[in-house]
């Protein structure tokens, strides 16, 4: 089969696509036949060496996929050959097929087609996790979303809507800020300016948001958690803008604030009822018409470099993804 390989730590560049042996189902596990994978930005940490897991040399990136399962190892019953399935596997997902373990992969729901099961599991597990169990987001609280153009952002400004918050929605182009309109936010920050504090304070008659969610880090970090409303709760969920910011706690003190950490993939493991229950609600919400991905660009496998360069500028719209094959 064929596979892009990250053989030393670097850029995109770096990668190459190469033939591999197709792996063997063992026990636990399922070989998916990949049709659609989806980019996410821990994958190009994980290239270049700067993810909190580093897989031994050579390794195939890639952390979510969608496709048909091809063969199950021999003592697994909930999955069979043929079923139509999105798995969160980790590594392997730039490749013709991948394994993964059975309690990453979900059978997908009637009406979900391929590209959109592919960019489902991170942003929409991350960002229901992150609102629901970690922020404990309210109906009528105010969610301020940054980097709402993006794949994370835009799933953080839907789940708000439903769940009946008046969302602000902060990204840095005129087109980003359309697509979070489009996604139900109510108000919208063009923050390339660098007066994003202030905004959030005008628009909220200066009492400030009760829910950051932030994937971008850096200076916007420093703003936001600057224009917090009282008991409010500032959502750590990456660092897209490459800076890890230092917190001073004295703003926590002054307005009993919460920064919270955000781990979805740690807690998968550790609750796996509750991260199956939240799937369930949000299968119902995508069925329903209220939540779904929006995909800007397919690149075939042998553009999986360019793929990953676009999210590291973050020129990206919504998710992107490498399409394998189409389904008939």
């Amino acid at each position: 089969m064929k596979a892009i390989l990250c053989k030393e730590f670097g850029t995109p560049d770096k990668l190459c696509l190469e033939e591999v042996d197709t792996p063997v189902a063992g026990n636990n596990q399922v070989l998916i036949d990949i049709y659609v994978a989806s980019t996410n930005f821990p994958d190009t940490l994980q290239i270049d060496g700067k993810y909190q897991i580093r897989p031994p040399m050579p390794f195939i990136p890639g952390s979510e996929v969608a496709g048909i399962v091809e063969a199950v190892g021999p003592d697994v019953t909930k999955l069979k050959v043929g079923d139509r399935v999105m798995a969160a596997c980790g590594i392997g997902a730039y490749a013709d097929k991948v394994l993964s373990v059975v309690e990453t992969v979900r059978i997908l729901p009637a009406k979900m087609d391929m590209r959109a099961a592919a960019c489902f599991n991170v942003v929409y597990g991350t960002s229901y996790y992150a609102l629901k169990q970690r922020a404990q987001l309210k109906q009528g609280e105010t969610l301020l979303v940054l980097g709402a153009g993006g794949g994370v952002g835009l799933s953080a400004v839907e789940l708000g809507k439903v769940m009946g918050a008046r969302v602000i929605a902060a990204a840095s182009s005129e087109e980003k800020l359309e697509a979070a309109k489009q996604a139900g936010a109510d108000e919208l920050i063009n923050y390339s300016d660098g007066e994003l504090k202030q905004k959030v304070k005008d628009l909220t008659g200066g009492r400030g948001a009760d829910v950051v969610y932030d994937p971008v880090g850096g200076d916007l970090f420093h703003q936001a958690s600057r224009a917090v409303a009282w008991d409010g709760r500032i959502l750590i969920i990456g660092f897209a803008s490459g800076e890890i910011p230092a917190y001073k706690v004295n703003l926590a003190l002054l307005k009993s604030t919460s920064v919270v950490g955000v781990f979805w993939g740690a807690w998968t493991g550790q609750f796996p009822d509750q991260n199956h229950q939240n799937f369930a609600e949000l299968f119902e919400m995508y069925e329903k018409g209220s939540i779904k991905p929006l995909i800007s660009k397919a690149f075939p496998l042998a553009g999986t470099s360019e793929a990953l360069f676009s999210l590291m500028q973050r020129k990206a719209l919504g998710k992107v993804v490498i399409e394998m094959k189409q389904e008939s």
